[in-house]
């Protein structure tokens, strides 16, 4: 979903991260608060009064979202579910949960944590508004302050829209899940539910591109496309853990895993392993210990030319938490941490030794395998 993000900072051990692509919505807010909304409903401002508001508008805009994702996040933590972080991107943010939620109860309570807490924002800054006009604030300020009310309850009112993978969209999975108990059904009907939403929103901003509205036909456009393929993206993904929930990693690990030396040279690792092998991490052994792995993201970092005087050793990663696990592991659970580590390979050890080799193709091949023999 993501390109490349910013870790900006932790708060009550959540990690926020800023993604590249929410620089276009940052952009685009402030310019059509400066130079539309603003002179509109407040003619006769300096027009260095107009950009100042649009940016406190717009960071106003930020913080709203970070705390409508944090109280997710906060419920979630209260139900033991393992959060990833909040990460802010085109279309807003995002709390990221490594599993599914374990009741449909905390479903329901970790989706309508967002909603209440932006309509409870939206409120409290509409009675500040309130008094800043009985007390006679200046218009910019007020005007900022009546921006920050109006956008969390739009915030608010677009989440709570049934449409998966939306607040609402989970509230209904949530309902659903806990009258028939079936999470994978309850995941499809809203799932379809949201896709049918996501299509709709599309024909309208179709609609409004046709009849002049170019921006706001086009942003609906491509907030469909991105909700109908979250909603198709998490339905697939619930089944992928199912089908391989229970499943421990020794099934799937490449008992006999190719190794290479420490004492390679960078070239040879490119040029004798990563380009004959095709394969983009390797475990590294001295003798029968291993010392760790080495992928193509660490030979990336070593510049061309020095390539013959590096060897592995010099730039392999020590075995961690992060890119091993036992093979007792569930297969979810290592999925899992394949999607929070960002290794699509994974060194499977036990007491210190290199047991195998756990690669995300062939969870997907068993995957596609079950999908078909079913179907």
């Amino acid at each position: 979903m993501f390109g490349k993000r910013v870790t900006l900072f932790r708060l009550f051990g959540f990690e926020v991260r800023l993604d590249a692509s929410w620089l276009i919505i940052a952009v685009l807010v402030t310019w059509s608060l400066a130079a539309g909304v603003f002179p509109y409903l407040y003619p006769g401002l300096p027009r260095e009064t107009y950009w100042i508001m649009a940016v406190v508008g717009a960071l106003g805009l930020f913080i709203s979202i970070v705390v409508h994702e944090f109280s997710h996040s906060l419920v979630a933590r209260r139900f033991g579910m393992p959060m990833k972080g909040i990460t802010l991107f085109i279309f807003g943010g995002v709390a990221e949960m490594g599993d599914e939620p374990p009741t449909a109860r905390a479903e329901f309570l970790m989706a309508i944590a967002g909603p209440v807490t932006s309509l409870a924002i939206a409120g409290l800054f509409f009675l500040i508004y309130r008094l800043g006009g009985q007390l006679g604030w200046q218009a910019p300020v007020n005007a900022v302050i009546y921006y920050i009310a109006s956008i969390n309850g739009i915030l608010a009112a677009f989440n709570l829209m049934p449409a998966f993978p939306l607040d609402g969209g989970r509230m209904l999975r949530a309902i659903l899940w806990g009258y028939k108990d079936d999470l994978r059904w309850a995941t499809r009907i809203s799932a379809t539910v949201g896709a049918a939403f996501a299509l709709g929103l599309m024909f309208v901003g179709i609609l409004q591109f046709i009849g002049g509205n170019l921006i706001g036909g086009m942003w609906l456009v491509l907030i469909g496309m991105f909700l109908r393929n979250a909603a198709q993206t998490s339905y697939q993904q619930l089944l992928v853990r199912k089908a391989l929930e229970g499943e421990p990693v020794r099934r799937f690990m490449v008992s006999d895993p190719i190794t290479v030396p420490p004492q390679l040279t960078v070239r040879q690792l490119v040029e004798d392993y990563i380009l004959i092998q095709q394969h983009r991490m390797y475990p590294v052994m001295e003798g029968n210990n291993l010392v760790g792995l080495v992928s193509t993201r660490q030979v990336r970092e070593v510049p061309r030319e020095v390539w013959d005087q590096r060897t592995v050793r010099d730039v392999l990663l020590p075995v961690s938490p992060a890119n091993s696990i036992p093979p007792t592991m569930d297969a979810v659970q290592a999925l899992a941490k394949m999607n929070q580590s960002g290794f699509t390979r994974l060194l499977v050890v036990e007491n210190g030794r290199l047991m195998g080799l756990l690669t995300l193709k062939d969870l997907l091949d068993f995957f596609a395998l079950k999908v078909e023999l079913s179907s």
